[in-house]
This record gives structure tokens, sequence and C-alpha cells, in this order.
């Protein structure tokens, strides 16, 4: 393997590092904005508790499916 192609695999890897790091940024940023949906959601309306745990319930459902079908 010559030095140009450690390079190669160099850059690769860190732009596949980039694109991870991308991800996961916007993962939490989603899971930051649902939060603050889910707060706001039962201050105004003032939901019961299952409610409120059953919508996280979702949404945590719903990332491991976004992460799975990645």
């Amino acid at each position: 393997m010559g030095i140009a192609d450690q390079f190669k695999d160099k850059a690769q890897e860190l732009a596949d590092q980039a694109k991870e790091k991308v991800g996961q940024a916007k993962d939490q940023a989603s899971e930051r904005g649902s939060q603050a949906q889910d707060r706001n959601r039962d201050q105004e309306h003032g939901s019961d508790a299952s409610t409120g745990l059953r919508d996280r319930a979702q949404d945590a459902k719903d990332q491991a499916r976004e992460r799975f079908d990645r």
C-alpha cells in the first residue's frame, strides 16, 4: 500500500466520520425539538401523564427505526 493510498483511506475515514457526526447532530436536534413540542403541548392542553408517555414512546420508536433504516 503506497502513501497515496494511505492518504486516500484516511480522507475517506474522516469523511465517513464527519457524515456520522452530522447525522448524530440532526438526531439530537430532532429529539430536542420533539421534546420542546411535547412540553408545549402538555402545557397548553394539560394532557395526562399516560398520553405524554405514549408520545415519548412513539418518538423513541420512530427514532430507532430511522437509525436502523440508514
